[in-house]
Parts: structure tokens; sequence; C-alpha cells
């Protein structure tokens, strides 16, 4: 079995997303201690930027599907609900698992 990259891309609104930002260092942090994660990048969408609205993308990259959905049972469900509980409205997530097909680390 091959790694897979689970991605999460948040689209908020300006006014929160500070506080979004701050809360994603603890969220993905959480994240990667699960059983299964190897590894995640947060990036802030730079370009093309969209009007009204800030881009966060998440990408996890997890050991194989099987982590995935042993996530996605056990953990989703609370995880999701806790970025609503904390970001009721201008909050939007969207998601897509890739599967990982080759991994490239530069000199430096």
């Amino acid at each position: 079995m091959s790694a897979v990259v689970y991605e999460v891309t948040l689209r908020v609104a300006p006014g929160i997303a500070d506080a979004v930002g701050d809360w994603l260092q603890a969220h993905v942090a959480e994240m990667v201690a699960l059983p299964g994660f190897v590894d995640a990048h947060i990036a802030r969408q730079r370009e093309p930027s969209e009007p009204d609205v800030v881009v966060f993308c998440c990408a996890y990259r997890l050991r194989d599907a099987a982590a995935l959905d042993d996530y996605l049972r056990e953990h989703a469900p609370r995880m999701r609900a806790d970025g609503l509980r904390r970001f009721p409205v201008g909050f939007a997530a969207q998601r897509r698992v890739l599967d990982v097909l080759g991994v490239f680390v530069g000199g430096g």
C-alpha cells in the first residue's frame, strides 16, 4: 500500500482569517499525532487571490488508505465539529484524497 494525501482547503472570511490561522496550528498538530499520520503542511494561498476570502490548504500525508479510513471513521466527526463550533460563519471546508506517486526531497 502506498501513502495518501488528505487535503483540506478552507475558505474563510478575512475578518476571521487570523483566528483560523492560529487555530490551524494546534489543529494540525493534533491531527499528525493521530495514528497513521506521517506529516502535514499548512499553506495560505497567495495566487490567484480570491475576492473577500482567505484560502488555507492543509495537506496531510498518511501511511496508507487504511490509516485514512480509520481517521475518517474514528476521529473526523470530532475534528470537523471543533472547527465548525469555533467558526460557525465565514468558514467552509473542501476535502480531497490523493494517492502519492512519488516523494522527492531537495538538497536545500
